[in-house]
């Protein structure tokens, strides 16, 4: 009796709803029950109802684990399970997948959708711009949101009381307004929404999300993903260019991040960056293989499950499991429906206006934090701790801005933004003032008096070129120190080594034979034998080497018996 009470008592507790909380786009947000053994899918069907959105394989919902690690939900498994927290569970409603073409899109809702995403990627600093492209931009936003210039509505320094960008200048503010109001005059909603994401597709930062991370020299980066490759950049410069066709393999052990690049003359290029954390380093690996699976296949059929390594039952495996760029474009074509009522959010002042005021966010998206300071790039990457974003180490050593050889440097501008991520804000520079990330003096970067405090506090790395200590001989003359405990040490190490390799080899072996060979009826034996990766190692692998070793062993068995 008491273990039915106990069985009924579980039952009960998989049947209690779990409470959603889903922030939209226009941070507006949607709740809603659900299972406690639902699926992503069924969640994300429900917003999509909701906003009565069809185009949606753009689209995803990204969530912040109890490490204040970042993850994109998957919709083949179980909400409770990837959320690793108690209900209520936060969310947020974001694009996934830029769209390579805005304009190309069906429906004008799903246009609305990413206009209000890519307007958040200006408004936090991720879309890397000129001054003149920002206030384009930002004109662009303000003539969506409150129609055509009319004196009476609009007094002097109007544009001074809304927020389009990380940070404003009086004299930015001035060229939006005077953009909106002499330029713009007539457009509606919908066609300067649509000026606006064929303006900002142009950028090359349209559609980046940024992973902070360092390469192998130590030197700070960002690692995106945008519809067209993948970019690397440090400052304000990219470094890296790699389109998808060209990506051949991307993997990941530890921290460490490979990337695999098909060069000319059949050469290969490997790029190796390091993660914050192992957690960090696996979300950007996922990333990258959704992204990559996305914009590059012709079709979903194409899609196949990846390791994170080469080696056998090792590493992080995963499959892509959503459709396609083209398959996408092929089942927008085909929507016959009238175009749906759009709700569009009237923008909401958000400077020098008292009697506005703001609610707080959701915790799945800290609050930005405001500096009227020029900001550098060590800085944020240290602002990005309290951010959704990947969650990066304190970095104190100082940025050389490199540029590897064969690759191409693109300078965007002399007033561009950092390329930071969702909570950092990033000034704008006028043309008279000094735009470096630190400034560089022949080659090498200069810190800001507030990166003199953090490297102050940071050790000293030892000099390499500094020969080890010496002692006086017996003659007066100068010899080094043996050092014969080290070498043995270095040598104990590698033996350890070589031993812990032979037994996990021999362990495997033994395993793969007790596998395929042994009549063992065990749980976790027969779930292994069923799956489709060991049948195709067992089929493909293991019996044509069954058959050669019992080839070459015959004849020796035959000459022992006669």
């Amino acid at each position: 009796m008491m273990l039915s009470r106990l069985m009924s008592g579980s039952n009960r507790s998989l049947d209690l709803p779990c409470v959603c909380t889903v922030r939209l786009l226009d941070d507006s947000e949607y709740t809603c029950n659900v299972q406690r053994d639902a699926k992503g899918q069924h969640l994300f069907d429900l917003l999509c109802h909701h906003l009565n959105l069809l185009e949606k394989d753009y689209f995803g919902i990204r969530y912040v684990d109890p490490d204040k690690q970042r993850h994109w939900l998957e919709f083949s498994k179980g909400i409770a399970k990837q959320m690793r927290s108690r209900p209520p569970f936060i969310m947020c409603f974001r694009v996934k997948f830029y769209p390579p073409d805005p304009a190309a899109l069906k429906e004008e809702i799903t246009r609305y959708m990413v206009f209000l995403q890519v307007k958040r990627d200006l408004y936090h600093g991720r879309l890397l711009c000129k001054t003149s492209d920002a206030a384009l931009l930002a004109a662009y936003i303000l003539q969506a949101e409150i129609g055509d210039y009319d004196p009476g509505k609009h007094p002097e320094g109007y544009s001074s009381k809304f927020q389009f960008l990380p940070k404003h200048s009086e004299k930015l503010e001035r060229r939006i307004a005077e953009i909106h109001r002499n330029e713009l005059s007539g457009l509606t909603p919908a066609a300067s929404e649509l000026c606006f994401l064929r303006k900002a597709q142009t950028l090359e930062t349209y559609g980046v999300d940024p992973h902070p991370c360092k390469d192998v020299s130590g030197n700070s980066a960002f690692l995106a993903f945008t519809p067209f490759g993948f970019i690397v950049l440090q400052g304000n410069k990219r470094v890296h260019f790699i389109k998808w066709g060209d990506a051949t393999k991307m993997k990941f052990e530890g921290k460490t991040f490979h990337l695999y690049v098909r060069e000319k003359e059949e050469k290969r290029l490997v790029l190796t960056f390091l993660a914050p954390t192992p957690e960090a380093c696996k979300h950007l690996w996922k990333c990258g293989v959704e992204n990559q699976s996305f914009y590059k296949l012709e079709n979903s059929n194409q899609v196949r499950t990846v390791s994170s390594s080469n080696l056998f039952f090792k590493g992080s495996r995963f499959r892509y499991s959503g459709r396609v760029a083209k398959e996408v474009m092929e089942s927008s074509a085909k929507i016959k429906r009238d175009p749906p009522e759009i709700h569009r959010a009237g923008m909401v002042p958000s400077r020098s206006c008292p009697s506005i005021s703001h609610g707080l966010r959701l915790s799945s998206v800290p609050r930005t934090r405001r500096r009227a300071v020029h900001i550098s790039i060590m800085e944020g990457l240290e602002s990005l701790r309290d951010s959704a974003h990947s969650t990066p180490v304190r970095f104190s050593d100082h940025i050389d801005i490199l540029t590897p050889r064969g690759s191409r440097e693109m300078v965007f501008s002399d007033e561009a933004y950092t390329p930071c991520c969702s909570i950092l804000p990033t000034p704008v520079r006028e043309s008279n003032q000094d735009l470096s990330i630190g400034q560089q003096v022949n080659g090498t970067t200069c810190a800001t008096k507030d990166e003199e405090s953090e490297l102050a506090a940071a050790p000293t790395a030892p000099d390499t070129e500094t020969p080890p200590p010496a002692l006086p001989g017996p003659e007066g003359s100068v010899q080094r120190e043996p050092e014969p405990e080290q070498e043995n040490t270095f040598l104990q190490s590698v033996l350890r080594l070589l031993a812990v390799t032979l037994c996990l080899l021999l362990a495997l072996l033994l395993l793969l034979v007790v596998l395929a060979e042994s009549d063992l009826e065990l749980a976790f034996l027969r779930d292994i034998r069923l799956t489709p990766e060991f049948q195709q190692f067992h089929y493909q692998y293991f019996c044509p080497l069954r058959r050669w070793v019992s080839c070459k062993l015959h004849p020796i068995i035959r000459l022992i018996g006669s």
